[in-house]
């Protein structure tokens, strides 16, 4: 679901970071004190920021930023657990599942670490904009 239909009563957190590695730290620590004031177990508020942590920063070394210059994050939190979604200037490559990474490669496992991590993942693509999503079981 996405952050525009979901009912009055939940609490989306919309950010504006800058296309730059430091704002992955500053993301971090803003759903940490979001899902610290709705009192979410430590589990899987480490789980939630780590796999933010990764989507944030494909974003950032494989996608354009957005027309302002930016990447945005959004977080909220419902019945289904706590929903991710990070939204860049679409790059020429998409993100896919990797099933099997080569043992000697020294990256491409943060993918496999969101889908290790989440009850489900995904890409959404339109106008230049790509919204990868993840819903983090609470």
């Amino acid at each position: 679901m996405s952050s525009a239909t979901l009912p009055a009563d939940v609490s989306v957190v919309d950010v504006v970071l800058p296309h730059e590695v430091s704002a992955v730290a500053d993301a971090r620590r803003r759903l940490a004190g979001y899902l610290k004031r709705h009192r979410v177990a430590e589990h899987a508020c480490d789980d939630a920021q780590l796999v933010l942590s990764e989507l944030l920063s494909n974003a950032i070394r494989y996608a354009p930023p957005l027309p302002g210059g930016e990447v945005r994050a959004a977080w909220w939190i419902d019945k289904a657990g706590i929903h991710l979604e990070v939204v860049d200037g679409c790059g020429e490559t998409e993100p896919q599942r990797i099933t099997d990474a080569h043992p000697e490669s020294i990256g491409g496992r943060g993918l496999a670490i969101v889908d290790t991590l989440t009850s489900e993942w995904g890409v959404r693509t339109a106008h230049a904009r790509r919204t990868v999503y993840a819903l983090v079981p609470r």
